[in-house]
């Protein structure tokens, strides 16, 4: 969005990082400074040439914003990311151009300086409220259901239909998506890297097969571009806190706004997955009545069989969550040789069958 560059406001800014008064003495684009006080129509990525005079000396500096576009810079925090990396990573090589600041435009006009910046923060308001897991790990423990629970499923299903609704402005972001799901430090790769070289049956030589797998799932899916649609993306029981009845917050959204909705859908059918096993060793009783009732009612809200067809991956991405040394180091091995059956038997089929989900298990 074009912005006005006013020479009042780079003078505060320059005072302050620069720590005495400073003069702005012309700035316009660069190469071709000019005389007024004020830029119009200022774009973001348009470097900005600023010649100055602080403690009686003649200086230069250049504003520079990036443009968002693909590559990893479509979000203004994936821009933000690779302009604070510029400031710290610019004053370490020798030779190499330094950096005065980074900055940020502010909403009233002004610039913000965050080059004394350590590490960024947020601050998040305090929602009451259990954790949905918390029914989960009931149901485990307890065969009953009670009607709260068809309730609370039924509410979050029709919660993600509900934002599954909206579709995404770029296609471009369903190829990041389907990239990320694969490659992101988060996702599929990065897990597996966090994996022993060897845990039981768990060797190196396995979690290749299952990479190279996914892979060619990333080529299958990255042209369904018209399945961009808004999403929670890590939308599991430890980040639905629930008050009484139906009254449930959401947490800590991931990975962008914008991806495919069998990333919601996948990540909390799992945990229904999941607990049972830890039970039983199936998928049985009061937890299988959960899951097939929500992939059921989503299927008939949503009218969007397709995501059967594309479920495959993310089942593995969560099934390798799961099975994972690193974030459950107690669970049986029966357990984890049952998720790996699931991964690799979702992963070769063609498409998703809620209801061969022992099947899959069994491999």
């Amino acid at each position: 969005m074009p912005i006005e560059l006013h020479q009042s406001i780079l003078e505060s800014y320059l005072s302050k990082v620069l720590g005495a008064p400073v003069r702005v003495i012309r700035f316009g684009p660069l190469g071709k400074p000019v005389e007024t006080g004020k830029v119009k129509g200022y774009g973001y990525g348009l470097p900005v040439q600023i010649d100055y005079e602080v403690s009686g000396k003649r200086r230069r500096a250049v504003l520079e914003t990036m443009h968002s576009g693909p590559f990893g810079h479509e979000h203004m925090a994936d821009r933000a990311q690779v302009q604070l990396w510029n400031h710290d990573a610019f004053q370490t090589l020798p030779r190499h151009a330094r950096s005065l600041d980074v900055g940020a435009f502010q909403k009233s006009g002004t610039l913000l300086s965050l080059g004394d910046a350590e590490e960024l923060f947020t601050l998040m308001a305090f929602y009451e409220g259990s954790g949905y897991f918390e029914d989960l790990e009931r149901l485990r423990d307890h065969p009953e259901l009670a009607e709260r629970d068809f309730q609370r499923a039924d509410a979050l299903c029709d919660y993600l239909v509900g934002i599954h609704k909206i579709p995404g402005p770029d296609p471009g972001l369903y190829l990041r998506h389907i990239r990320e799901l694969v490659g992101h430090g988060e996702c599929i790769m990065g897990l597996m890297d966090s994996y022993p070289a060897q845990h039981g049956f768990i060797t190196s030589a396995l979690l290749e097969e299952i990479e190279q797998k996914c892979v060619a799932w990333r080529w299958r899916l990255k042209n369904k571009t018209a399945r961009l649609h808004q999403r929670h993306g890590d939308f599991h029981p430890w980040n639905i806190l629930f008050r009484e009845g139906t009254d449930f917050t959401v947490l800590d959204r991931s990975r962008g706004e914008w991806g495919d909705p069998a990333d919601d859908v996948c990540c909390l059918t799992m945990n229904y997955l999941f607990f049972s096993l830890q039970r039983t060793g199936w998928l049985d009783g009061n937890l299988e009545t959960l899951f097939l009732r929500f992939w059921q009612r989503y299927l008939e809200k949503s009218k969007d069989t397709e995501i059967l067809e594309v479920a495959a991956p993310y089942l593995a991405f969560r099934g390798l969550v799961m099975a994972s040394p690193l974030w459950y180091p107690h669970l049986s091995e029966d357990v984890r040789g049952k998720l790996f059956h699931f991964i690799q038997s979702v992963l070769n089929a063609p498409s998703f069958d809620p209801s061969k989900v022992n099947d899959y298990c069994e491999g």
